[in-house]
């Protein structure tokens, strides 16, 4: 009976029916995501193992990598004992010999054999008199070969169970079959001016770029140094353009397919608004308003993101857009991610607006029944002009009359699905997203291509300085007499601890366990703090986990004065605003990312007086050795922070679907490839500009894989 003939491999053929696999090691090459033929195609190396330089024996240096040819003179294998071997052999050639050397494999001394010309390639070490290499690389030359070219070999990410050599016999299956195979969605005519646009941008390029399938095969088994950069500039640059394409179709969307109120700032309403802040505007602020201002006097809605260090004045601008709208008899609404900050909101606004015929609701968690349906009425009916609040606004039937402006505090604490709730309704109004923490420049160009960017660096005028101080155990009495002196002067404090209470033994791992580490608690602090150092002051304890009546009333109290010294976690870190608080504590601070400690430290910036902060670690080691926290002592600076939080982090986390809404990068690192995305970005919008759903016939394959990489999640679908 004749055997059926294995089917051909296709690019959906899955994992466990290519050559040599089978269900066994499909299930291990699964845990990486490769389950198809195409998964593997497109599972890039993370790294690459560079050959070794040839050297002459004399040339060679202990410890670092060489290649040498040579005749083998002498074997030895002593024992062919399975576990207890060692071959060893002498390569000479006329600069010298050297001795090579392999552990329990006793197989080397069938392929290893005297008078055989060979390559080894590997790491010397001085042994003696003679280097000696110990399970280099070796290739057995034929007698006129010369010495060969080297290959660079592929480094993939592994998971257990799976060796290199595994991924790369695997991947080199995959290329023998369905390499010529891939699909081209880049035209020749974009591949060549592409080509030309990154040369302009400095990046070195010789002729258009690869095509698809020269650039795959040479990502997985480069010929040399060139071809592989060559092939990583193209498949980055697509999947960059694919990217910014998406971002570009989105921009064009919300500048063309929406309908919004113009809200013009006449010379008159510009001057009534600017009478109400009681203290003169940084230029940051005055820029950001005008650029504001002329979003919202279009027809489309504006889609600006306000990013600023903490304490620049970010509220300021908001109140601005807000009152503009309001002042253009449209609504506005303000959501925090907290209510003790939304609450803050509207008491700023309460302030500013005292005496004005300006209306403002507050619309939260806490507040009764009946108050929140009163306030769902009024608004519905137009009786309340400014609307602030938290997540409480997403939920419920709650109707605008003439809504024309949404505000988002802290944006990255809500998701994309939250936000674009507030747009929903009869109208679109003009959008505006606040962000304290700064975004590094190819991070805003990467998930933020279709949002207008406004940044505030100066600090208004009259913010004091505040100094950082990383601390060891023994500083302790020292710090604390020093907060004490500070408290008795008038002034309160924040002391932050990165855990509500106390680790038991069964929560340490196994590591904390060992070293015997004791993670700062706010309960275990408060306590010490309360009956120890600062026994003879009032000290409140707030955290996560108790009730927004308890953490509105203790904020309250310690805004008030009523309360000297604050025991917290991290609720504190997004707005909470007491200008008398100068001095902070953070015990256990290499569990905060250096963005949240910016922000506990913006805390102390808020009025005249100097602030202080002091760090403190758990465990042995002193914050000085710990890069993140030596860096946050230096600078005070927020954007210089953001990008080195973003060098130290890398996009993974910032590329998350959950706040950016984009799908994750398989190639290109915002970070290293800055240069290429700015020219990705500027033919994506060229691009959309001529043809703004791309439908010329040239460019349709490419359309599809924007729309079926980012279609959804940018809400593209009538794009299409």
């Amino acid at each position: 009976m004749d055997e059926e003939p294995t089917p051909p491999v296709t690019m959906t053929t899955p994992v466990q029916f290519l050559p040599g696999v089978g269900t066994f090691r499909a299930k291990k090459f699964s845990r990486l995501g490769l389950r198809t033929a195409q998964d593997v195609l497109f599972f890039f190396p993370r790294d690459y193992e560079r050959p070794a330089p040839p050297k002459s024996v004399d040339q060679l240096r202990d410890g670092e990598q060489a290649s040498l040819i040579g005749v083998v003179t002498e074997v030895d294998l002593m024992s062919r004992s399975p576990g207890k071997s060692v071959f060893g052999a002498v390569v000479q050639n006329q600069t010298g010999a050297v001795r090579i050397l392999f552990f329990n494999q006793p197989y080397r001394a069938d392929q290893i054999k005297v008078d055989e010309r060979v390559v080894i390639s590997g790491t010397p070490k001085l042994s003696g008199l003679r280097m000696e290499f110990v399970h280099p690389q070796v290739t057995v030359l034929e007698a006129d070969d010369d010495f060969p070219e080297p290959k660079i070999l592929a480094i993939y990410a592994l998971t257990e169970g799976v060796k290199q050599h595994d991924l790369r016999h695997l991947a080199g299956n995959v290329l023998e079959a369905l390499g010529d195979q891939l699909h081209e969605v880049m035209p020749e005519q974009l591949r060549a001016d592409s080509a030309d646009a990154l040369r302009a941008a400095g990046i070195q390029i010789e002729g258009p770029l690869d095509e698809i399938q020269t650039a795959v095969r040479q990502l997985h088994q480069p010929d040399n140094e060139e071809s592989l950069q060559a092939a990583r500039i193209r498949l980055v640059f697509q999947e960059l353009l694919v990217m910014q394409l998406a971002l570009a179709m989105r921009r064009r969307k919300l500048t063309s397919d929406l309908q919004s109120p113009p809200l013009s700032p006449t010379a008159v309403i510009d001057a009534r608004i600017l009478n109400r802040f009681p203290f003169e505007l940084t230029n940051d602020q005055r820029q950001a308003i005008r650029e504001v201002s002329q979003d919202m006097a279009c027809q489309f809605p504006m889609n600006r993101m306000l990013q600023g260090d903490v304490g620049s004045g970010k509220t300021v601008v908001a109140v601005y857009a807000m009152m503009l709208a309001v002042a253009n008899g449209h609504q506005a609404v303000m959501m925090a991610p907290t209510e003790v900050l939304a609450r803050q909101h509207f008491e700023t606004l309460g302030k500013i607006l005292k005496d004005s015929r300006v209306r403002i609701g507050l619309l939260c968690g806490s507040i009764s029944r009946a108050e929140r349906a009163a306030t769902i009425a009024a608004t519905a009916a137009g009786e309340i002009d400014l609307l602030v609040g938290t997540q409480a606004l997403l939920y419920g039937d709650i109707q605008f009359k003439k809504l024309g402006l949404c505000v988002i505090d802290e944006q990255h604490k809500f998701g994309v699905g939250q936000r674009v709730t507030l747009r929903s309704g009869g109208v679109d109004p003009h959008y505006l997203v606040m962000s304290a923490t700064p975004i590094p420049r190819s991070m805003a160009m990467t998930l933020f291509g279709d949002v207008e960017l406004s940044t505030l660096r100066e600090k208004p005028p009259g913010r004091a300085t505040v100094n950082t101080y990383l601390a060891h155990d023994g500083w302790k009495e020292r710090w604390w007499s020093f907060v004490r002196d500070r408290l008795k002067e008038g002034r309160q404090a924040f002391v932050v601890a990165p855990r509500v209470v106390p680790v038991t033994k069964t929560e340490l791992s196994d590591s904390e366990e060992e070293e015997g580490e004791d993670i700062s608690s706010v309960q275990t602090v408060f306590e010490q703090l309360k009956t120890g150092v600062l026994s003879d002051f009032r000290i409140g304890l707030l955290h996560g986990r108790m009730t927004a009546e308890e953490k509105l009333a203790t904020m309250q109290a310690f805004a008030s004065g009523a309360i000297d010294v604050l025991v917290s976690t991290t609720v504190i870190e997004v707005g909470i605003d007491v200008p008398n608080a100068t001095v902070m504590t953070i015990l256990g601070a290499e569990r905060f990312g250096l963005a949240q400690l910016h922000q506990l430290r913006g805390r102390i910036s808020r009025g005249s007086h100097v602030g202080y902060v002091c760090v403190f670690s758990d465990g042995d080691s002193p914050p000085s050795e710990n890069e993140r926290l030596s860096l946050f002592e230096k600078t005070n600076d927020g954007f210089e922070l953001a990008e080195a939080d973003f060098e130290m982090r890398g996009p993974g986390d910032l590329l998350g679907r959950k706040q950016s809404g984009m799908a994750p990068l398989r190639i290109a690192d915002p970070r290293r490839d800055i240069e290429i995305l700015r020219v990705a970005r500027q033919i994506a919008q060229a691009m959309i500009e001529v043809d703004p759903e791309l439908e010329d016939a040239e460019l349709q394959d490419l359309k599809t894989q924007v729309m079926r990489r980012y279609g959804k999640r940018l809400d593209l679908g009538d794009v299409a």
